[in-house]
């Protein structure tokens, strides 16, 4: 890419940021009541996108394999059990995602 380019992409990456955090304030002023079905949304959100990231993470998983997915299935169990303590997003999917890496770079290689 040339340098106009590289500028023009970075100048359309930041106006498409300040507009995804600015569209929020805009749509819902502080002064009028949230609508019920977007208070719905944020409560049912996070968790629907953690059940469709469980599907993408176990999708390719070869369970006829040299390891039959034991990395998979291990960080997968240690994620479960995190959230199921913790209740907190943020942990189980980094922590699961450290183990899920020494797993496969250091353990099942």
């Amino acid at each position: 890419m040339t340098l106009n380019e590289q500028l023009l992409t970075i100048a359309t990456a930041i106006v498409a940021v300040q507009l995804c955090r600015w569209v929020a304030f805009w749509a819902f002023p502080a002064h009028k009541k949230v609508p019920d079905f977007v208070q719905y949304l944020g409560k049912a959100l996070p968790s629907a996108v953690f059940g469709l990231l469980v599907v993408y993470c176990y999708k390719n998983v070869d369970i006829l394999g040299q390891y039959h997915g034991m990395a998979e299935f291990i960080a997968g169990a240690v994620v479960v059990g995190l959230h199921l303590w913790r209740k907190n997003m943020f942990i189980s999917i980094g922590v699961g995602t450290i183990l899920y890496m020494i797993l496969v770079q250091k353990v099942f290689v």
